[in-house]
């Protein structure tokens, strides 16, 4: 359960957020949402691999860990790669809608809300969410910016997806990782874009995924999965440790 509000300055004037990442804030998980918006940083770090959610629908994850809970890029001192993903960096914030009349017609209009009961927020410590004389932190606007990963990414998944399946470009594959005669980690039900598929569209093909501006999504999620070398590497230095 949440407890979320519309935030605001003179309620939250003196809210904080703490931003490390530690398995208290629910950091502690082997793979992730991420958006087709945040895909161009997220295959730099982490694969790629769509699974489908409780409706049937695909989504895209970033896979962190090999086991249940075990993010492999998560340590004492914090999380460690080049980019931490968007619903790891907002908080306890989240785009609610509120009603706006506008010529006559009711307009749903994003506001950020926030989670007063989330395990970040702090009034003795983090960063400040609003300057002393009510204006947005530097940490807000930052805030402002992962929001609009999420949003726009969300607006995006929907017809990405369509388009892919529409070209037959998602198969189901088998991520299985041999440590040793002892240790096999298997990631099941996730698929990934096929690359054959990919390579044998013709220009008519290319060129709507292009216009779309999907194709791009499909080649970084498909090159993302040459990261899965680096998860086993961090695995064997973590059991070595």
């Amino acid at each position: 359960m949440t407890n979320a509000v519309l935030l605001n300055n003179i309620d939250h004037a003196d809210l904080r957020v703490v931003t490390r990442h530690a398995p208290e804030f629910g950091d502690s998980v082997n793979q992730v949402l991420v958006f087709p918006t945040e895909y161009e940083e997220v295959q730099r770090e982490y694969p790629i691999l769509f699974r489908r959610d409780s409706s049937g629908d695909f989504q895209s994850v970033a896979l962190l860990g090999l086991e249940k809970d075990e993010n492999l890029f998560l340590d004492a001192e914090g999380w460690k790669a080049r980019y931490v993903p968007a619903v790891q960096r907002r908080g306890p914030f989240m785009i609610g809608f509120q009603a706006r009349e506008e010529g006559g017609e009711i307009r749903r209009e994003p506001m950020i809300h926030v989670d007063l009961d989330h395990p970040r927020i702090s009034r003795i410590e983090g960063e400040p969410v609003f300057r002393p004389q009510g204006g947005n932190s530097p940490y807000l606007e930052h805030v402002s910016t992962v929001l609009r990963v999420i949003h726009q990414g969300l607006e995006v998944s929907g017809p990405m997806f369509a388009a892919f399946g529409a070209l037959d470009l998602i198969r189901p594959v088998a991520v299985e990782i041999q440590l040793d005669d002892a240790e096999q980690y298997v990631v099941p039900d996730v698929h990934t874009i096929d690359e054959a598929r990919l390579a044998a569209l013709d220009g008519a093909a290319l060129e709507r995924l292009h216009s779309g501006g999907f194709l791009r999504a499909a080649f970084l999620a498909a090159a993302s999965l040459g990261n899965v070398s680096r998860l086993i590497e961090l695995k064997n230095r973590r059991r070595r440790a």
